[in-house]
């Protein structure tokens, strides 16, 4: 399976949520992250809360939606945005027709710097952390489209009430 997450800037939701796939995915699926207008970096706290996590910011870098598209991108089955703008913004066609998920999260970067900061990354981390572990728990990887929505939607559910 192979699963994009999308944000505006993809520098903090969508990079710590490319990184959480990864790990909590144990080698069974390949994640991948975006921005619709990538702020070229990821946000320092958001590297800093991966870190604090145990969790390698390795290979993660901010990166257009661009990169997806095209024959030679990867063809996505599921793809997830965290972040408003991102989900009514008009996304691309991406080949393989993935299923499409919106997990709407607030901005930590825009919380200001400081320990503020810090607590604002953390909450964001550990929502997204839950339902990644939700998904996988309820068999994400092997699901067909129709089941993949479903736990998507339950797992989104779930973490807002």
């Amino acid at each position: 399976m192979k699963l994009l997450v999308l944000c505006t800037g993809n520098s903090a939701r969508s990079i710590m949520a490319e990184a959480l796939w990864r790990r909590l995915g144990q080698g069974q699926l390949k994640a991948y992250s975006a921005g619709s207008k990538p702020t070229g970096a990821p946000n320092p706290y958001a590297l800093a809360t991966l870190k604090r996590h145990g969790l390698s910011p390795d290979g993660l870098r901010s990166k257009s939606w661009d990169e997806f598209e095209g024959v030679d991108a990867p063809e996505i089955d599921v793809v997830i945005t965290v972040c408003d703008s991102a989900a009514s913004e008009p996304c691309p066609i991406w080949p393989g027709a993935p299923v499409r998920a919106h997990w709407g999260l607030p901005d930590p970067a825009a919380t200001p710097d400081g320990p503020q900061a810090e607590a604002a990354f953390e909450a964001i981390f550990q929502a997204l952390k839950t339902r990644i572990e939700t998904c996988l728990k309820a068999g994400i990887v092997e699901a067909d489209p129709k089941a993949r929505l479903a736990i998507l939607h339950a797992a989104h559910d779930g973490a807002s009430q």
